[in-house]
């Protein structure tokens, strides 16, 4: 399901349990990829699916308590932010997102 608001659109990924605690998922939105991580301590982040140093899949990166680190180079970005962790690289895009009563992520994009 999708709703729109005036910026913004809401795009419902579906229930949260089907990423497990600790990883991440990609997902295409309209024509544009992006990565959705559940961490350990229950948060949820979404971000661009790849990393900004060499297009690293993100959703395949080990995720921290607020952080995520890229598999091919082991570059980190904060998940909150997208500000790179000990690293030159440009910011990852972030995205807001928040579960629904129902368990399910929402994921607002531009």
């Amino acid at each position: 399901m999708t709703t729109a608001t005036p910026t913004r659109l809401v795009v419902n990924l579906g229930p949260a349990v089907r990423i497990p605690v600790g990883e991440g998922r990609q997902f295409l939105v309209g024509l544009e990829m992006i990565a959705v991580f559940r961490t350990r301590a229950g948060g949820v982040f979404a971000t661009q699916a790849s990393c900004t140093h060499k297009n690293g899949p993100l959703a395949d990166g080990l995720v921290g308590d607020r952080k995520i680190v890229c598999p091919l180079h082991a570059f980190a970005f904060d998940l909150n932010s997208g500000q790179p962790l000990g690293h030159a690289c440009g910011p990852l895009t972030t995205y807001p997102v928040s579960l629904n009563s129902k368990g399910e992520i929402l994921v607002e994009m531009d």
